[in-house]
């Protein structure tokens, strides 16, 4: 089929597959039908057809047929973790960092935006964000408020085009982010830098709100990117001499620091 038509097949495919990892689809739960469902995701029902037959092949969709039939979501046995491994080694390293440059973009604009045009008031949702982050265990709750904290810096901006961008960006990524979420170290340096970008914005500083936010994402990527050198074909990509944007590794950087 043509590449654009194969790129939005992926495109569902990723969406659908992460809506099931991050358990935003629970296992037996019935889709909606196809004209339905494409319609929500914005494709056309070949391309949705194509995009469940991957599903299928993955172990993540069933389809019944007769009455009472449909397809339904099907969660398979075995550790999240090794399947979002798998999903994760699709990715060439420079696909990564390339999604890491936009992903830093989008959220360090929209923390300079949101310093400058935010209330104290307005920012009770990231810090409700910020709280929930802190007392979760689940990792794919963690990947979730991960993202939402993203998506609502981007709505403190009152910026609806950067709001839409984070939601498409959390639909790629969302769901990965629970790969490096699951160290308590690792977590208790994410709040920190969760915690400094919402005292930026509180205090008006919009340059330091934008590199803090765009330093929060990119030391996720550059841990996802650590994770996919170290997959078996992680010479897919070429390796970087040192980690993304020439950051160090963050395990040992608190607060809003490089």
């Amino acid at each position: 089929m043509p590449v654009d038509t194969q790129a939005r097949v992926d495109a569902v495919v990723r969406r659908l597959g992460d809506a099931i990892e991050l358990g935003l689809l629970a296992d037996g739960e019935q889709l909606p039908g196809e004209a339905d469902l494409a319609a929500q995701l914005g494709v056309s029902t070949v391309t949705l057809r194509e995009a469940l037959m991957a599903l299928r092949q993955q172990g993540l969709v069933t389809t019944r047929r007769g009455r009472g039939g449909g397809s339904f979501v099907t969660v398979p046995d075995g550790p999240a973790e090794d399947r979002l491994r798998a999903r994760l080694s699709d990715w060439s390293t420079e696909e990564l960092r390339d999604l890491s440059d936009h992903w830093a973009a989008v959220s360090g604009t929209a923390a300079r935006l949101a310093a400058q045009r935010t209330e104290p008031g307005d920012l009770q949702q990231l810090r409700r964000s910020l709280g929930e982050l802190m007392e979760t265990a689940d990792t794919a709750v963690r990947s979730r408020i991960y993202g939402r904290f993203h998506v609502e810096l981007a709505a403190a901006a009152q910026s609806a085009r950067l709001t839409r961008e984070e939601v498409t960006l959390q639909t790629e990524v969302g769901a990965l982010m629970r790969l490096v979420l699951g160290e308590d170290e690792y977590l208790m340096d994410v709040l920190a830098r969760h915690s400094a970008v919402i005292s930026a914005v509180h205090d008006g500083a919009d340059d330091r709100a934008r590199a803090l936010a765009e330093q929060c994402v990119q030391t996720s990527m550059a841990r996802l990117i650590e994770l996919r050198l170290g997959s078996p074909d992680g010479a897919r990509g070429p390796r970087p001499k040192e980690a993304p944007h020439g950051q160090r590794s963050s395990a040992g950087t608190l607060g809003g620091g490089s």
